[in-house]
């Protein structure tokens, strides 16, 4: 885990809105208390590189989740043209050629992680993608390894395989955790399609370096308390590590 990184910088707010305009109230909503964002692929779409320029040019960090799967050519021409633009953090999904062709291209400033296992699966997923029998810590733990040996900087995992993830890649690996839910709000149903969601407290105490959270704080009468309760259960994972 990287022990540097700013506590505001630790959630990575997922910016799942339709338009820019409403991607820019939640950038006036949270103002200081969250300096990280995620754009994902419908707010791509809607907003494009424009809204990534406007995003740091606010002073925030930029994670472009658009899981980027394609011929290793195509991926790689995408994720250099991505590197012209201030982001943080791009997503790349598929076998290590892909990785090694996204790694090859992403300049000396962006960082490429590789998606293990979406949050939204579980082993029933994996048997309809043509995995039968296989557990999906066993494949998030081999992504990760094989992700690490391919020149990646790190990966987005489910808090409940960190602990382990960490235990394999040591600690300059970054590691990125959705799924988060506050409090015991990962031990409910939360009513969306996450299958292995965990808290802040757990992904951070297992080795997680940020968590990106989106329905909790957006969905929130008071947006700012949950931020800061996410925060408040950072620092507890930061001072008692697993």
């Amino acid at each position: 885990m990287k022990p540097d990184i700013p506590l505001e910088e630790r959630i990575i707010f997922a910016l799942d809105v339709d338009s820019p305009d409403e991607a820019r109230k939640w950038l006036d909503r949270l103002g200081t208390h969250v300096r990280f964002y995620k754009v994902g692929l419908q707010l791509f779409l809607a907003g494009g590189l424009g809204l990534i320029e406007e995003i740091s040019a606010r002073g925030h960090k930029v994670m472009v989740d658009l899981k980027l799967f394609d011929i290793d050519k195509t991926v790689e021409l995408a994720v250099r043209e991505l590197a012209k633009h201030p982001v943080t953090y791009t997503t790349v999904h598929g076998p290590e050629s892909i990785v090694r062709a996204a790694v090859a291209a992403k300049g000396n400033s962006m960082r490429i992680l590789a998606v293990t296992v979406l949050t939204s699966f579980d082993k029933h997923d994996l048997a309809d993608l043509g995995l039968p029998g296989v557990e999906v810590e066993q494949l998030v733990l081999s992504r990760a390894r094989r992700a690490m040996e391919a020149g990646c900087d790190g990966v987005v995992a489910s808090g409940l395989e960190v602990q382990r993830m960490r235990q394999q890649v040591g600690d300059g690996f970054l590691i990125v955790t959705p799924g988060i839910r506050p409090g015991s709000f990962a031990d409910a149903d939360g009513g969306d399609e996450q299958k292995r969601a965990t808290t802040a407290l757990s992904a951070i105490r297992a080795g997680a370096d940020h968590v990106v959270v989106g329905r909790p704080i957006k969905n929130a009468a008071d947006p700012i308390a949950i931020v800061r309760q996410l925060q408040n259960e950072i620092v507890r994972g930061l001072q008692q590590p697993v």
